[in-house]
């Protein structure tokens, strides 16, 4: 319209095809516009133009959607409602307070897609026909909601409904947001239901309101999210910088980690919401009915986590909602619309100037990451924690959203589900598949009974730096840093401080973390004293319980003596070179976390300690393996002095800092290779990525780090899709 141009356009399962008659300085500023007035959330991979016999046309019409291949468009992530839209909520009409207010440049995409060509009859839209008014807009080629899929109002569209005890008490907006207003004020819960699942909610600033969420969660001290009413009440509480504030305030409003301030003016956020530690996991509303709810709460912050019980999916269906939460909660507010992909909030943290991600879902998934290699009917099926699975089409890969732990039959059922939706939404016939190389993950078991299909098993740590390596477009061979905290390795021992030399097809490990033996297997995971008993006893063998550390007063004589004995006898003491297990150790030590009530919670207190203006660090040892032996007395000997944790703590960093420069330059010097990448859990700790990469840089390494796709193993099944495909590439399959 805006350059007097006629033709058509048409979504196809492929592309965006459009055809245009008219003057050519027109059709050049048409091409123009295409990308300099894309809407925000517009991802463009690249225009193609081709000159035709010129055809006359009396206007410019949408033609009907259709299939023209296998191959496919690129799914819209979930869009956070936009500023014309919250406009909308407010003016007299048929919007006017309506909770699934949304135009062709925000709200759901992916949480309502059944199939491709993504159009109104194949989302969970199809069960609301427009109304006169909404069709009128629909059809209207110049209006903000011009074939926007999920367009509504309050007379067609979806509703939400409000439950006490099991009743229904209203479904109109006014008295919903009364009750609900009412009900934080008065310290209660609620569930809600929104773009990809149920939330529970309660005032961020009522300790008791809190702890009574916590145990309705049954989830005894993982950090909790909090939703705050705007970016100028979160500033109040949280440091936010440029980048910060740029993750924040984009379309995706992901969670977003930010050390918080101390403000004794202010009403303090509930110290149980974040387990005592100085990261705030925060975000801004980005649904409609979050502003709706805000405009009548009179606190400035909820939480806003999964709705769900601990080590389950996030729910999404209202019957089983009611059923399992009506009696523990306050209030159920649910709406009618069915969410057909359940996604989590996305978490972020920037790091070294840069977004990088850590939970990688709404707002992101499942937008593929694209890649110069032939991704076509691989099936990579990722970790057993914090699992995501990825498929190839052509060359890009569709990483799918956080699925979580694999280790309930819930959790199992919706990777199981999720897994068959994407193969059919992108159309992928597996001919290829990957897994980890450990034999007991659910994920390496899924993909052996998939099906009569060739399977490569990739070692956990490849898979890692094979990922990064994705993300950033290299295919050659580097230096591979990865941390974490367990893997299977090719010697049997469980790994996690892995240098490797490789390239997408291979990899030669050059040295790691001496071995320390794990009492308890994966028990001592949960159990960060187990491993300190372990460093300590390999450091001054049976000396160590006459030293004089509050640890050991603390510890049973009787603990003690049985891992000492299961140690000698090798009683359920698998080996690990795990750094993690050695951050879980020296948290312990410093009495910081004996038991951890979640994952990587002693790493995470650790990190907590640090002072950036302590440079000092402790002494090692590099030989054929990497020896921290010597830290662990200096740490000793250090809390023996009762020298400041603080102090202890950034020097243990330092430490680890320094031992990954060493290996890595010496690395350098025989190899001549100058690139370095890094992976694995342990580099979601700021401190630890932020000093590796300064110090490597300052040596004139080139370093890459995730941004785009999570570090932990979250991004796992990115690097086996790419080892699968490279080795494909190579005939070693």
């Amino acid at each position: 319209m805006k350059h007097g141009l006629t033709g058509w356009v048409q979504n196809t399962n492929e592309n965006v095809r459009v055809r245009v008659t008219g003057k050519a300085d027109d059709i050049s500023g048409f091409l123009v516009s295409l990308e300099t007035e894309a809407p925000p959330a517009a991802m463009i991979e690249n225009i193609r133009t081709k000159e035709v016999e010129p055809e006359k046309f009396p206007f410019f019409q949408i033609l009907k959607s259709h299939d023209v291949s296998d191959d496919v468009t690129e799914i819209s992530p979930d869009i956070a409602v936009c500023h014309e839209c919250m406009e909308d909520i407010e003016k007299e009409g048929n919007r006017l307070n309506y909770a699934f207010v949304n135009c062709t440049n925000c709200g759901p995409r992916f949480t309502i897609i059944r199939d491709l060509p993504y159009d109104r009859a194949k989302t969970t839209m199809k069960d609301f026909p427009m109304c006169p008014e909404c069709l009128e807009e629909y059809e209207n080629i110049s209006d903000r909601r011009f074939h926007a899929q999920p367009t509504a109002c309050a007379r067609c569209g979806p509703r939400y409904e409000l439950f006490e005890k099991g009743e229904k008490v209203s479904d109109k907006m006014d008295v919903i947001t009364g009750h609900v207003s009412q009900c934080i004020s008065n310290g209660g819960n609620l569930l809600v239901k929104g773009l990809g699942g149920m939330h529970l909610a309660c005032d961020a600033f009522n300790y008791a309101a809190v702890e009574n969420l916590r145990a309705v969660k049954k989830r005894d001290g993982k950090p909790f999210a909090v939703m705050f009413r705007d970016l100028e009440t979160l500033k109040l509480y949280a440091g936010v910088n440029e980048a910060e504030e740029q993750s924040l305030l984009s379309w995706r409003r992901p969670i977003v980690l930010l050390e918080m301030k101390s403000n004794d003016d202010l009403p303090p956020v509930s110290k149980c919401i974040n387990a005592g530690l100085n990261l705030l996991g925060v975000m801004l509303p980005y649904m409609p009915i979050h502003h709706l709810l805000f405009s009548r709460l009179k606190t400035a912050a909820i939480v806003l986590t999964s709705g769900n019980f601990s080590n389950e999916p996030i729910l999404i269906g209202n019957r089983e909602a009611l059923d399992r939460f009506s009696s523990c909660t306050d209030a159920v507010l649910l709406h009618n619309r069915d969410i057909q992909n359940r996604t989590d909030d996305s978490v972020v943290r920037v790091m070294d100037g840069k977004e990088r991600i850590m939970r990688r879902s709404r707002g992101y998934a499942p937008a593929p990451v694209r890649t110069n290699m032939n991704m076509e009917g691989i099936l990579a099926f990722g970790a057993e924690l914090t699992n995501c699975f990825c498929i190839g089409k052509g060359k890009k890969a569709f990483l799918s959203q956080h699925i979580g732990d694999l280790q309930g039959f819930e959790t199992t059922l919706f990777y199981e589900q999720t897994l068959a939706q994407f193969l059919k939404l992108f159309r992928v016939n597996p001919t290829l598949l990957a897994a980890d190389l450990h034999p007991d993950y659910i994920s390496t078991k899924t993909a052996k009974n998939f099906g009569n299909l060739p399977l490569v098993s990739v070692q956990h740590h490849h898979a890692h730096i094979a990922a990064c390596m994705t993300e950033h477009h290299l295919d050659e061979k580097v230096i591979g840093v990865a941390l974490d905290g367990t893997g299977l390795g090719d010697d049997g021992h469980t790994w996690g401080s892995e240098f490797l030399l490789c390239d997408l097809g291979q990899y030669t490990r050059m040295t790691h973390f001496d071995y320390v033996p794990m009492p308890g297997g994966d028990l001592a995971a949960g159990e960060p004293w187990r491993m300190a008993v372990s460093f300590l006893y390999k450091v001054y063998g049976n000396g160590f319980t006459t030293l004089k550390l509050d640890f050991l007063k603390n510890l049973e004589a009787e603990k003690t003596s049985l891992i000492i004995r299961m140690i000698d006898r090798g009683i359920n003491c698998p080996l690990t070179c795990g750094a993690g297990r050695m951050f879980d150790a020296v948290s312990s030590l410093l009495g910081l976390c004996h038991i951890a009530t979640f994952q990587a919670e002693g790493p995470m207190r650790l990190e907590a300690q640090v002072q950036k203006s302590c440079l000092d660090s402790y002494p090692f040892s590099i030989g054929k393996t990497i020896c921290f032996d010597a830290t662990i007395r200096g740490i000793v000997d250090d809390l023996i002095r009762n020298s400041d944790i603080k102090i202890i703590a950034s020097k243990f960093h330092n430490t680890i800092v320094s031992a990954i420069f060493e290996a890595v330059n010496a690395i350098r010097a025989r190899e001549g290779i100058n690139k370095v990448v890094l992976s694995g859990g342990v580099f979601q700790n700021k401190y630890m990525l932020e000093g590796t990469i300064s110090l490597l840089k300052r040596h004139d390494f080139e370093v890459y780090a995730h941004a785009a796709i999570p570090t932990n193993d979250g991004g796992i099944a990115l690097g086996q899709l790419a080892v699968a495909s490279k080795r494909r590439e190579n005939k070693c399959v």
